[in-house]
């Protein structure tokens, strides 16, 4: 406050545009790069130093030329440097006193120090001199570990396993159709699963990236990704396509027309098929709400504005492991779900498969191979064989059995209609509670089925020793183990059914003993 008036000092205007198209005032203390990112740089004024300009006008070169992330990085390393030492500048000594005092793994931090220190010389602001630049520039620093989790296989943050993404995947797709989940979330939770994309990368889509065509007999379905972490790009102005299924099309589809009739609804107006395409994928709608005619939502359109925050994709993942009984069949745990296993699990997958560094690459949409390596030196564990003993050993961590178990078929639902009984050709092992079409195949994808009813006197050692036999002779034939496992969460299944069975038989065979 100003002492002599009591009025708050409002800062001159020096207006600036981000390289995200932001428009952003040099002299406030807070500056909005982009949809996503916003930095605090009233440090600057705190620190009291004659050198407070320069390094305001060199973080602002910085948003002007650079990513909002780079720029964010940029002045949480500066503000780091400043309050720590409590230097007016960057100086010899105290940037060798840092560099002592961080751990080897925190040595890439001075790599962001050493960028800011430079782009402040070449743009010849004071405060800076030569032998800052070429000391820093002379040191050999340790970038920072790529892939902890995937080297690791770490079950809480690495890969996930072909077992726990089956799970993950049938789970999703019940909690929508029983309506527990929306189809906004459904719809962006199944892009994250199978596409493996950034955030910053789904929250940019718009309508229009959804595409198809027929080349002669063939449909074609994909997607134009906006692509990420191009230090030169700017938002949206390069892509990649992603081939995708005829079913994600057509839900994603389906979500676009949700999508364009609740933003006519807010803005009062029929929207053009121009505006439509432009609209974003993921809205933020309270930005929508803002828009007073379809004229103001054209024009916003245009720009970020209008999309959801990135963040919306953790928070729904999160939200979702709340919701859905997902567990792994490593750690006996509820699914850790992050947006970042996802790319993971593609990555290794796909190395899994015997591709090469570059098809990797062009899969995780980086710009070089530089960080895929890590995928094909950890290949994901697979279990080569499964048994009937490794099989009784890994259900009840899976959890992969999701119906109820009956004494017989008097306790059925429908236990009155010879219907509902499953079976194959020779040997019935429970019934069926659902009174709706089922385009499944019984009785092997009944035991993940909620609907399922076991029967605990029921034959399914049988069911058991057929998987493991026909995924025994599948990798015998195809010597591919991702083909080979593609049943190992239904073999867990009947596992876990056969566990629980023999368990209510001691339970029996202890009551007429007693």
């Amino acid at each position: 406050m100003n002492s002599s008036t009591g009025l708050k000092r409002i800062a001159p205007k020096r207006l600036l545009v981000s390289r995200d198209d932001r428009e952003f005032n040099v002299e406030s203390n807070s500056w909005r790069l982009n949809k996503n990112i916003s930095i605090r740089v009233d440090w600057i004024s705190d620190i009291n130093s004659p050198l407070s300009d320069s390094i305001r006008n060199v973080l602002a070169a910085f948003a002007v030329d650079y990513a909002a992330e780079t720029t964010k990085s940029m002045n949480y390393e500066a503000r780091s440097y400043f309050l720590k030492t409590g230097d007016a500048k960057f100086r010899v000594d105290s940037l060798i006193s840092l560099r002592s005092m961080l751990l080897s793994t925190e040595e890439y931090r001075l790599s962001n120090i050493r960028l800011f220190v430079k782009k402040w010389f070449e743009l010849g602001y004071p405060g800076v001199d030569r032998e800052v630049v070429d000391l820093l520039t002379g040191w050999r620093l340790k970038g920072s570990e790529k892939g902890k989790a995937i080297k690791r296989l770490d079950p809480e943050e690495g890969p996930l396993t072909e077992i726990e993404m089956s799970a993950l995947i049938d789970a999703m797709l019940q909690a929508y159709l029983s309506g527990q989940i929306s189809l906004s979330d459904y719809a962006l939770s199944t892009l994250l699963v199978y596409t493996g994309r950034r955030p910053i990368q789904i929250t940019s889509l718009k309508i229009k990236d959804i595409c198809s065509r027929k080349t002669g007999e063939v449909d074609e379905y994909w997607i134009n990704f906006p692509r990420a972490k191009q230090r030169f790009s700017k938002w949206r102005t390069e892509f990649n396509a992603y081939p995708i299924t005829e079913d994600l099309w057509s839900l994603l589809s389906l979500h676009a027309s949700k999508i364009s009739e609740k933003t006519a609804d807010l803005v009062g107006g029929e929207l053009t098929g121009q505006i439509v395409q432009e609209l974003p994928l993921f809205p933020d709608f309270d930005a929508v709400r803002e828009c007073k005619n379809t004229g103001e939502l054209s024009a916003a359109s245009l720009g970020d504005e209008l999309h959801a925050e990135r963040d919306l994709c953790n928070e729904v993942m999160k939200e979702l492991e709340k919701q859905l009984d997902v567990y792994s069949e490593r750690t006996g745990k509820r699914l850790n779900l992050s947006t970042r296993r996802f790319r993971y699990t593609l990555g290794s997958n796909i190395a899994r498969e015997g591709k090469g560094e570059l098809i990797i690459a062009e899969a995780l949409d980086h710009s070089d191979t530089q960080n895929v390596g890590v995928y094909v030196k950890n290949l994901p564990d697979v279990v080569e064989r499964i048994d009937r003993a490794v099989a009784l050993e890994l259900a009840p961590l899976a959890q992969a059995f999701q119906g109820v178990l009956i004494e017989s078929e008097t306790e059925a639902e429908r236990g009155d209609d010879k219907s509902s009984r499953i079976g194959n050709a020779e040997v019935n092992v429970g019934n069926c509670g659902s009174y709706g079409f089922c385009g499944a195949m019984a009785p092997i994808a009944c035991y993940t089925c909620r609907h399922f009813q076991p029967w605990v006197d029921g034959p399914h050692e049988i069911i058991l020793d057929e998987l493991i036999d026909k995924r025994d002779q599948v990798l015998r034939n195809t010597q591919d183990i991702k083909v080979a496992s593609s049943n190992d969460r239904l073999i867990l299944a009947v596992a876990q059914v056969i566990r629980r069975c023999n368990a209510k038989k001691a339970e029996r065979l202890q009551l007429e003993q007693c």
